[in-house]
């Protein structure tokens, strides 16, 4: 039986919480949380350090509310999913009416990488509504970038404020229409200086060959290997699915490698394709699934003259 807010919704209620105090996250966050421990509900909590002790200090003592380490949860959109679907399967098992969780994401996600994780909080929509989860995604709005908030909105149906009042975002896009929006690529630095390695049609062996031959030997062997995986992936795709020619650029710095594989198709048609893993494998959802757990980034852009996915190994985390 669901309560609160979502009583009698069926799926996933999606909020964003968009705080500018410690006040306003406590308000928001506090009722939430006794409110699913009132009603025998899972009551969970996925924030950074700072945030899960403000928490902490707030609730009363005995609260069963559970803790959840933030930072690791939310490494990658692709492990954050797994993740929280087989947390959420495992309630479901137990026969629980309803979860609550809250959660956020770390700031250092607000520059190079959003990209991936605005996918992320609009894929989710879809990827958690099959169980009966109310959950709020907490910003702080002192912090949080205006672009990053806009998506926010975009992407969360609802907003939960002090007041009690959840009023739905007035520009709310369904994630098969905001995932397959053209976008154009933020650039990283090192694309701004000649690729070390251009290829064009390479079969994946050669793709392969030439990650290998950049590694300077400044990332784990383990990254660099990844990476060979995921552009051979990549290739093959765009091979088998995409239109000619196939070009491969290779940049290399000292803590990372970037790969670009261009070809001039529209890329693939599940909007959901590397979030979630593919059904059938058709189409190249299984390579664009492996890439974005073996990448520590990974960006999709559909453009006029065809369709580019970027791998990052090593730190993506770089100013733009």
């Amino acid at each position: 039986m669901r309560t609160g807010a979502a009583a009698g919704h069926v799926g996933y209620f999606h909020e964003a919480v968009l705080y500018d105090s410690d006040e306003h996250l406590l308000a928001v966050v506090v009722p939430f949380l006794l409110g699913g421990v009132a009603a025998g509900e899972p009551a969970i909590v996925g924030f950074g350090e700072r945030n899960a002790e403000l928490v902490r200090r707030a609730l009363p003592a005995g609260a069963e509310v559970t803790f959840l380490p933030g930072g690791e949860v939310y490494a990658r959109p692709t492990s954050a999913i797994r993740s929280y679907r087989k947390l959420l399967a495992g309630y479901v098992a137990q026969g629980v009416g309803q979860i609550r969780i809250v959660g956020e994401l770390p700031p250092i996600v607000f520059g190079a990488t959003w990209d991936w994780w605005a996918r992320y909080e609009s894929a989710i929509n879809h990827a958690y509504d099959d169980f009966p989860l109310w959950s709020m995604c907490a910003y702080d709005t002192r912090r949080t970038p205006p672009p990053v908030l806009s998506d926010v909105a975009r992407t969360h149906p609802r907003v939960a404020r002090p007041d009690g009042s959840h009023p739905p975002s007035p520009t709310y896009t369904p994630p098969e229409s905001y995932l397959t929006e053209p976008r154009p690529m933020v650039v990283d630095p090192v694309q701004r200086t000649a690729p070390l390695v251009e290829l064009t049609d390479p079969s994946p062996a050669r793709a392969r060959a030439a990650v290998q031959a950049a590694d300077r030997g400044h990332l784990r062997p383990e990254v660099v290997e990844d990476l060979m995986v995921a552009v051979s992936e990549m290739v093959t795709n765009a091979l088998r699915h995409g239109t000619a020619p196939v070009r491969l650029r290779l940049w290399s710095a000292r803590d990372r490698i970037v790969v670009t594989v261009h070809d001039r198709g529209e890329g693939p048609k599940d909007p959901y394709a590397g979030l979630l893993p593919a059904g059938d494998g058709s189409a190249g959802g299984l390579g664009l699934w492996i890439s974005h757990q073996a990448c520590d980034h990974v960006s999709l852009h559909r453009e006029a003259d065809g369709f580019t996915v970027r791998l990052t190994a090593g730190n993506p985390h770089v100013p733009v």
